[in-house]
């Protein structure tokens, strides 16, 4: 036997068959869990965009409310009794809803979120609302998600082609004068920026003044904790007051606890651990079994049980190494699929990428270290 070439990797390239199985089982399970992985944090990221978007330090919400698929009302009272504070610099209401947008091409309705904000001032950085503000200060005048899914019509293809771009919202017609860009997401396949005015033109039966989120600037220097903290203090309990950073975290706890699309995410990604896990025992045991004679045999000749167990393990990470290669290559083609077919932002991050790989790895590991119990049997006895 060439001494240079270790034990552990003679005796998984001696059956190229079974090796082969063996990867193709640890990057299935890969796939699996980086698909898995890869969803879930689309639903969350997808679903905080227009959050981190927000150019302010403070935010307002009913205390009733859960998410923003679940937002409920307040009197804008409350937002602008925040400017008695001395550090707050201003205050800008957001109202917010869902109503039926109908494809002015096909006339099939499709739901769609619709936020409503002052046009004076920008406090969403989202590309293409800056330069459309003035626009919205026409009557019935919306600016669309570029990144909306096709099923709402080719309305960012024909705008940009120049054409004149209506569609009926709510029984209410309306012009499309600008294209934004925030993307879909679990809660919404498309989205509308409007001013405040066209907002209530649009919902009529929503009484203005009552808003749904109220989102505080505050002075330089002034610091966000302390005075969300005074704020609690002095406005009533019927409002969450929030940093912006707890408000990201405030839609993510609910997509991640208060769903059970996060749970079957999660779920997903320990079933593929498991199914590696067995896979690979199987291969280990296998190989183990096969060699049983041989492993008594260097038992009797002075190995110790320890090297033994050290060659199970080196073949359980060189199995953990070789498989993790196809699999995120593989993921990064589905990553691309899944992209394109959703408009979600799944994409590879190098966090992931490095859980994964350990994943693998104590995968393999678990299961070489119920495979080596079979060397117990492996007596010299047996075979002298």
């Amino acid at each position: 036997m060439n001494q240079k070439i270790p034990l552990s990797w003679l005796q998984l390239t001696r059956e190229k068959t079974r090796l082969a199985v063996a990867l193709a089982g640890i990057s299935f399970a890969d796939i699996l869990m980086f698909m898995q992985l890869g969803f879930r944090d689309a639903l969350y990221y997808s679903n905080v965009r227009f959050h981190n978007s927000l150019q302010g330090d403070i935010v307002l919400i009913n205390s009733q409310s859960s998410a923003v698929l679940a937002m409920r009302s307040f009197s804008q009272r409350r937002l602008y009794k925040a400017l008695e504070l001395p550090a707050v610099q201003s205050v800008h209401p957001i109202y917010l809803d869902f109503t039926i947008w109908k494809n002015p091409i096909t006339g099939r309705p499709r739901s769609i979120l619709i936020f409503g904000m002052n046009p004076e001032t920008n406090i969403v950085n989202l590309p293409g609302v800056q330069e459309n503000l003035e626009k919205l200060k026409l009557p019935d005048v919306v600016l669309f998600d570029r990144s909306s899914r096709i099923e709402y019509g080719p309305i960012a293809a024909n705008f940009s082609q120049g054409k004149t771009v209506t569609a009926e919202v709510r029984r209410r017609r309306i012009k499309v004068e600008g294209l934004f860009t925030l993307g879909a997401s679990f809660g919404a396949d498309g989205n509308l920026i409007t001013s405040d005015i066209n907002f209530l033109r649009i919902f009529s039966n929503r009484q203005k003044g009552l808003i749904d989120i109220g989102l505080i600037r505050l002075k330089p220097g002034a610091d966000a904790q302390v005075v969300a903290q005074e704020l609690r203090q002095y406005l009533p309990k019927e409002v969450n007051v929030l940093t912006k950073q707890e408000f990201i975290d405030f839609e993510r706890n609910y997509w991640a606890n208060s769903t059970a699309i996060g749970f079957i995410f999660t779920l997903g990604t320990v079933m593929g651990f498991i199914v590696g896990t067995v896979i690979v025992y199987q291969i280990l045991y296998t190989e183990v079994a096969d060699h049983l004679a041989e492993y008594a045999t260097l038992k009797a000749i002075g190995y110790t049980q320890n090297y033994l167990l050290t060659v199970i393990l080196q073949e359980a990470l060189l199995l953990a190494v070789l498989g993790y290669f196809p699999g995120i290559v593989f993921s990064l083609f589905m990553y691309q699929s899944a992209r394109d077919a959703t408009l979600l932002p799944v994409f590879m991050s190098f966090d992931r990428a490095v859980m994964v790989l350990i994943l693998t790895m104590l995968m393999c590991i678990i299961s070489g270290a119920i495979a080596v119990r079979k060397l117990r049997s492996a007596d010299p006895a047996d075979i002298f």
